[in-house]
């Protein structure tokens, strides 16, 4: 694919409250393409924003944590805006830039990574591929989390699928400096 398949809304052809929407959403002025893409559906950008600002501002998930199912969804689905995105968050949420890179191997149990890391790893690949827990996997996480945290586990892999696809789907062009999903492993 070349280019959007559905470009972003420019500045000068968003009605006002499209705008107030988009500078409402706490970017510094920075106009995400994601966002400005989305922009050409405002009332979906509304409420998906604040369903996706709650699992990434507000969650009852360690930031750590969340940001691990992000990357390893975004490897799973080949989502490199995501990706790019997600590793300046994930790197301020305290993983450093070879457990970063981890992640990105399609390896069930990537090297360099935490065993607290790889139960989401699973776990993320698991819901990815089978679109399940495991009976195995449930047990582990329910040993380390409450009920709103696994809920939140599952609907955050959830969420960055949806994103995934989207993104994808639309041709959504990642930012300049946005790194892409290295290539790593088998």
């Amino acid at each position: 694919m070349t280019g959007p398949r559905i470009a972003p809304l420019p500045a000068d052809e968003r009605d006002p409250r499209t705008q107030e929407l988009l500078d409402g959403m706490g970017l510094g002025g920075d106009d995400l393409n994601l966002f400005t893409t989305l922009a050409r559906h405002p009332r979906l950008l509304k409420r998906w924003s604040a369903f996706g600002g709650l699992l990434l501002f507000r969650g009852t998930l360690g930031d750590r944590d969340r940001e691990v199912l992000i990357l390893r969804t975004a490897a799973n689905t080949g989502a490199h805006y995501e990706w790019g995105h997600h590793t300046v968050i994930a790197e301020r949420a305290g993983l450093d830039a070879a457990e970063v890179r981890a992640l990105a191997d399609p390896a069930p149990e990537p090297a360099g990574l935490r065993e607290a890391d790889l139960l989401l790893v699973r776990a993320a690949d698991e819901l990815h591929r089978d679109n399940v827990l495991g009976d195995d996997t449930w047990a582990h996480l329910a040993e380390r989390y409450d009920e709103q945290q696994l809920i939140e586990l599952c609907m955050v892999v959830g969420q960055y699928h949806l994103v995934a696809f989207t993104l994808r789907s639309l041709g959504v062009e990642p930012e300049e400096g946005c790194e892409p999903i290295p290539a790593v492993g088998a």
